[in-house]
């Protein structure tokens, strides 16, 4: 019967043996969704009632508090949890017992009987309250509750056995910190809350105010525990103070209700959540190594945000690590798919982007395959008969009347190619000729209004297609593995475990739109033969409505980031981001950590080569490019 009852024992989670004042039972939801996925040492110097502790069940940890009395509990429910139990049985709810335990002096009894005296106290007083007079007396009033459950002994076996697994020191929270807080643990910190660690008219902890003074320390001591290496997650009243002390850190603001206010108006308030990932020294050195000479084949680019100048440092970082296969999660122009594959990589390239798909066709999945010079020369003649879609929807928008004829005519005899890989070639040339033949290589505009007189603008469409497709076949080569293009949804990527994923998603910024469709619709167009969209007609530009993407948004981003990372958590990641864009660095890092144990920042100088306003001429366009290594 005995061994029966240990079972249920053990089988109960555990949970708070104290109602305490600010307990974080109500932000526990909110809480475990930003816990670092692993952890050295769980550390919580202001333990309170302990609800995230008791939550987690930390295998190795230390709590801690500045009160003796409520340390003094946690040791002898840990220790002597049957002791406790036994003084307990001999209390009663009466008002009689509550004043006469409550006039004992805890400090002249034994330890196990001072523990219980505390739990009953809290269980039967005012709301739960722990107030001390000036000479350290609990001076709390007796709570006239109906049947409080004062000896639940269940709860405090099973807080017993997470309590035996924790170091529970007694003392100030710096000196705990300073002492046991290391690289890769993690710090919970719910301080007395501000304004001055008060709620209503009652002090939240001991005789002791927290003022302050005193939040400006910890907060410099936080700063410190990130040099050192630590996850940090701290609670607070949504004061102004608290923003003005962690602004440079992910700040979450939490509807609460609060329980022990005399007023009932005043029972409602917020909480703020704070998140203070840990800065570790970067490990990866970026000297920029000497690239395959295959790289140099790939053709040129003007395409937005591409990364063909920042090719050395990525393979300096990611060089790094053994790896076999990669997966360019959005490639874009292409040109990191093709450096890894010209590394020797199995490449997986993928974009939800039609030419994106078809360039990484040509010249990635594509490893033998070229489109004789003769071959090319015959999609310029008009063999199949022309549906004139271009020639009559873009009329007078982007180039002159012969270009959109001929542009109809590379279409058709393009969509009767048979083989797929000189068909994505053809297209891919196509799609090249007509960015190089486009001021600007974009299409937010009609006319000619940026042509500055430059060779490209001054060749023939057919000059320009002819030499895409020689550029093209110069780029195509064997590397002697399985490479793939893929077009979706980088969520619905399907994939067995790549060992890295290459992640340079669309950069979300209020100073910029992030919108490819918006500049390329013309040519995604033609990739894809206007098919499924609807162009609409109203516009200047003739073009269709944008992909719905969630990195339109600041929340979308930040979601989509994390959903992103948890699905690639088992492969190494190294995700390409801007220092002007959203969501922060730190908040980046904060998701990464959430999934990876490692998670380093390498900055690189870049200045991107034009924008989309006027400031871009300007150092707007200098910022900080990121690799965000997680491993």
């Amino acid at each position: 019967m005995e061994q029966v009852l240990e079972k249920e024992k053990n089988s109960i989670p555990a949970k708070p043996i104290l109602k305490w004042a600010g307990g974080k039972t109500q932000l526990l939801k909110e809480l475990t969704k930003i816990i670092p996925a692993s952890y050295g040492r769980y550390i919580e110097p202001f333990i309170g009632g302990g609800a995230l502790f008791f939550a987690l069940n930390p295998e190795d940890s230390v709590i801690a508090d500045s009160n003796p009395e409520l340390i003094n509990v946690y040791r002898q429910v840990a220790d002597h949890t049957s002791e406790v139990i036994d003084y307990l049985h001999h209390y009663q709810n009466t008002k009689e017992m509550f004043y006469e335990v409550r006039a004992l002096d805890w400090q002249k009894l034994s330890k196990s009987e001072a523990a219980a005296r505390t739990i009953y106290l809290n269980k039967t007083c005012f709301n739960g309250l722990y107030r001390v007079n000036r000479k350290g007396q609990f001076n709390v009033p007796y709570g006239n509750y109906k049947s409080p459950n004062f000896c639940d002994e269940n709860a405090l076996y099973a807080a017993a056995d997470t309590l035996k697994k924790a170091e529970i020191v007694c003392g100030d929270y710096l000196q705990v910190l300073k002492t046991y807080a290391k690289s890769g643990d993690f710090v919970f910190l719910d301080p007395p809350y501000l304004p001055i660690s008060t709620y209503g008219d009652f002090k939240r902890y001991t005789k002791e105010q927290f003022y302050e003074e005193d939040h400006v320390e910890l907060a410099k001591e936080v700063v410190r525990l990130q040099e050192v290496g630590c996850h940090v997650i701290l609670t607070n009243s949504n004061h102004p103070l608290v923003h003005e002390l962690y602004k440079d850190f992910t700040i979450d603001v939490i509807p609460t209700r609060r329980y022990i206010s005399c007023n009932v108006a005043k029972r409602t308030g917020e909480d703020v959540i704070v998140t203070i990932p840990p800065k570790k020294k970067t490990l990866f050195k970026v000297v920029p190594k000497p690239l395959p000479e295959q790289v140099g084949k790939y053709p040129s680019t003007r395409y937005m945000g591409s990364k063909s100048k920042l090719l050395s440092q990525i393979w300096a970082v990611s060089s790094q690590f053994e790896f076999d296969s990669v997966v360019d999660l959005f490639s874009g122009s292409g040109i990191v798919g093709y450096m890894f594959k010209a590394q020797g990589k199995a490449v997986i390239s993928n974009d939800y982007m039609f030419m994106s798909r078809v360039v990484a066709k040509a010249m990635i999945e594509n490893n033998h395959v070229t489109l004789p010079k003769e071959e090319a020369r015959e999609l310029l003649l008009g063999k199949n008969e022309s549906d004139h879609f271009v020639a009559t929807t873009f009329k007078g928008l982007y180039y002159t009347d012969e270009e959109n004829d001929l542009i109809d005519v590379l279409r058709m005899n393009i969509a009767a190619i048979k083989d797929p890989y000189k068909q994505a070639i053809a297209m891919a040339a196509l799609i090249r000729a007509c960015t190089k033949k486009r001021p600007r290589g974009i299409f937010t505009y009609t006319g000619q209004r940026y042509n500055d007189g430059r060779k490209d603008l001054q060749k023939s469409l057919q000059q320009q297609f002819l030499e895409a497709v020689d550029s093209i076949n110069k780029a195509v080569f064997d590397n002697g593995k399985e490479n793939y293009a893929k077009l979706g949804d980088a969520m619905d990527l399907r994939i067995e475990k790549p060992d890295l994923v290459y992640i340079d998603p669309p950069y979300y910024s209020p100073l910029s739109d992030n919108e490819y469709v918006r500049r390329y619709h013309f040519v995604e167009g033609l990739a894809r033969d206007w098919q499924g969209v609807e162009i609409q007609q109203h516009t200047q530009t003739k073009k269709f409505k944008s992909y719905p993407t969630p990195f339109s948004t600041r929340k979308g981003a930040s979601d989509a980031f994390d959903l992103l990372f948890k699905k690639f958590k088992d492969s190494i990641l190294i995700v390409s981001y801007s220092s002007n864009s959203q969501p922060t660095q730190d908040e980046m890092v904060a998701l990464l950590a959430k999934h990876k144990e490692h998670v380093e920042v390498v900055p690189i100088d870049y200045c991107y080569s034009f924008g989309n306003q006027k400031e871009a001429k300007t150092s707007r366009n200098k910022v900080q490019e990121y690799l965000f290594v997680a491993y």
